[in-house]
């Protein structure tokens, strides 16, 4: 797992310095105190980006959201479906709305990378190393020594009814749980399929991968993660020891 990542500059980027286009982390780490020097220093693009989009002003936002906790994938200047994922959790946390999924990083966006909130705790005594999910706005928060050390879009229980082996409503309990075991590879449950689970309720909920991870909460009631990130994500949860706490109400599609 490395560091924060600095954002490259145009130039570097320009003048063919592969060397400037690093790997994102493994897993983001954002220090209270890194963050707020990387504020200060932190200039944002001039021009709006969607997905699809290359270049130094891409590779740009990446490293920033990197810095802040949020994992975009590698720092290489294409606009991935990681960074979207990115782009989600961060505009989930400051409050800008997804308008049906939206991936655009304009400019109220770009403004809120030079001094971003933090996402709100939601158990500030929960232990110092813990996962938070909150439900109102979607997001997973891992704390590492009580500050946020990854920040990732979540899709959460979707609140509608299904009759797929049994019949029952799609929601994700509030509550405090533990990481309770962990299984690597795929594995096929009743509801489908779930990738590098890590439970923590049972063998029927956990944080996973291998489903879909649309804007909106979709799960029939686990803590859907993207599956770039669930191939790590894994080596960050001690079993046995990590709080996981679960707050709030996934809002309506």
């Amino acid at each position: 797992m490395a560091g924060h990542v600095s954002a490259p500059s145009a130039e570097e980027l320009d003048a063919g310095g592969s060397a400037a286009i690093q790997t994102a982390r493994a897993a983001p780490t954002a220090q209270a105190a890194q963050t707020a020097q990387a504020a200060q220093a932190y200039i944002p693009p001039g021009q709006n980006l969607v997905l699809g989009d290359s270049g130094a002003a891409v590779a740009s936002v990446q490293a920033r959201l990197s810095q802040l906790g949020y994992y975009p994938g590698p720092v290489d200047g294409t606009y991935s479906v990681d960074l979207e994922e990115a782009v989600w959790a961060f505009k989930e946390v400051q409050g800008l709305p997804l308008l049906s999924g939206s991936s655009l990083i304009g400019p109220v966006m770009r403004d809120d990378l030079v001094n971003p909130k933090p996402p709100p705790v939601l158990v500030p005594n929960g232990g110092p190393n813990r996962i938070e999910v909150n439900q109102n706005i979607q997001v997973l928060v891992l704390y590492r020594n009580n500050q946020p050390y990854l920040i990732l879009h979540v899709s959460t229980g979707g609140r509608f009814y299904f009759c797929e082996n049994g019949c029952g409503y799609a929601i994700t309990p509030d509550g405090n749980y533990k990481a309770l075991s962990y299984l690597q590879g795929t594995i096929t449950v009743p509801l489908g399929f779930m990738e590098n689970p890590v439970f923590f309720i049972g063998r029927t909920y956990a944080i996973h991968g291998g489903e879909p991870v649309p804007w909106y909460p979709d799960s029939h009631g686990c803590v859907r993660i993207y599956d770039d990130a669930v191939t790590w994500f894994h080596n960050d949860v001690t079993i046995g020891v990590t709080n996981i706490y679960i707050r709030g109400t996934a809002p309506a599609r």
